[in-house]
C-alpha cells in the first residue's frame, strides 16, 4: 500500500480565503502527466508498451483519454474566465 497519495483529484478554487490550485496550474499539471504517460507508448519505450499486455495497454489508453478530457474541460473553463475578464475590463 502506498504511504501517501502522489496525485489526487485537483479542482480549481475561486475562494480567496482558501487559496488552492487554480485552473491554469491544474491544466499545466495534467498536460505534463499526459505527456509523460504518452511518452511511454511510443519511441524508445514502445517495446515496453507492447510487452505489458493488452489489459494494461487498454488501461493506459483509458487513462490518457481521461486526462485529455480533463484537459479539455480545464481549457474551456480558462477560456470562459478569460472572456469574462475581457468583457469586464473593456
Amino acid at each position: 500500500m502506498a504511504d501517501r497519495i502522489i496525485a489526487g483529484q485537483n479542482s480549481p478554487t475561486s475562494d480567496d480565503t482558501h487559496p488552492g490550485p487554480d485552473a491554469s496550474d491544474i491544466l499545466e499539471n495534467k498536460l505534463t502527466q499526459l505527456q509523460s504517460l504518452l511518452s511511454c507508448c511510443y519511441g524508445d519505450w514502445s517495446e515496453w508498451f507492447e510487452g505489458i499486455g493488452e489489459r494494461h495497454r487498454d488501461n493506459i489508453i483509458w487513462l490518457a483519454s481521461d486526462l485529455a478530457d480533463d484537459i479539455a474541460r480545464l481549457a474551456q473553463e480558462l477560456l470562459k474566465r478569460l472572456n469574462a475578464q475581457g468583457e469586464q475590463g473593456g
